[in-house]
């Protein structure tokens, strides 16, 4: 067995066996994959706490013939979450990041976007500033798996949106003018919709030195994870958290 090496970031692990862990990680070059990390909890020197959710990390491990986990070797730490502070609310975020790409990416498949999206979000997440990163990584991670509308046009006559007439339901995908909008759909704030073809067009540094309170484009978050869980069929256990938080 060959073994690989790639850029990673952990999402998840589950205890397996007496010291065992199998562990969900994203992978810059081969995509998601789950591997068992033998005596993990009793090996600091190959793992150390590099198996903290949304650790990024340097993964050496082999994939076994007909088999569907791969051999997990050691994984070396590149930037952990645990350098900075930590608080409810990014640990929440954190968290969100985790459940949302451990649901939503396909095993095997390279998500090299994703992944820059990942990293650089990661870089942004601190105790001061959970709510900006959270917006632009929900945002991007609809747009990037398929699910996002024309933010410009009512998605049923195609007439341009007005900054105060746009509306969105947690039903049905688009966005919906005046004239169109259902009975009990939820209004999109002109600064939320201006934001999002905002943050379509620019990384999210650009937007590190606004101020970002956590009720700022709160319904954009709504809205675009309406559409990640309408995608996934089930509802995202973190946001949960994040809702009491948000």
């Amino acid at each position: 067995m060959a073994v690989l090496c790639s850029d990673a970031v952990v999402l998840r692990t589950w205890p397996v066996h007496e010291a065992d862990l199998i562990v969900s990680f994203f992978t810059r070059d081969y995509g998601k994959m789950r591997g068992v990390a033998k005596s993990a909890l009793k090996s600091r020197r190959r793992f150390g706490g590099a198996l903290e959710p949304m650790t990024q990390v340097r993964a050496w491990f082999a994939e076994r013939p007909r088999q569907e986990l791969a051999r997990l070797d050691q994984l070396e730490i590149v930037r952990s979450p645990l350098a900075l502070p930590v608080d409810a609310a990014r640990l929440a975020v954190l968290s969100f990041y985790a459940e949302v790409l451990d649901e939503a990416l396909p095993d095997h498949d390279p998500q090299d976007t994703i992944f820059r999206l990942v990293t650089s979000v990661l870089e942004q997440t601190t105790i001061e500033q959970p709510w900006l990163p959270l917006t632009y990584f929900t945002l991007w991670m609809t747009r990037l798996l398929g699910l996002l509308p024309d933010l410009a046009h009512c998605t049923v006559c195609s007439e341009p949106l007005r900054p105060q007439e746009v509306w969105f339901n947690g039903y049905a995908d688009g966005l919906f003018c005046a004239v169109h909008r259902h009975p009990h759909d939820d209004q999109l704030a002109p600064d939320a919709w201006q934001a999002a073809q905002r943050m379509l067009r620019a990384p999210v540094s650009a937007f590190a030195a606004e101020p970002w309170h956590r009720r700022r484009a709160q319904d954009l978050r709504r809205f675009t994870l309406q559409s990640l869980e309408r995608h996934l069929e089930r509802k995202i256990r973190s946001a949960e958290i994040l809702a009491r938080s948000d």
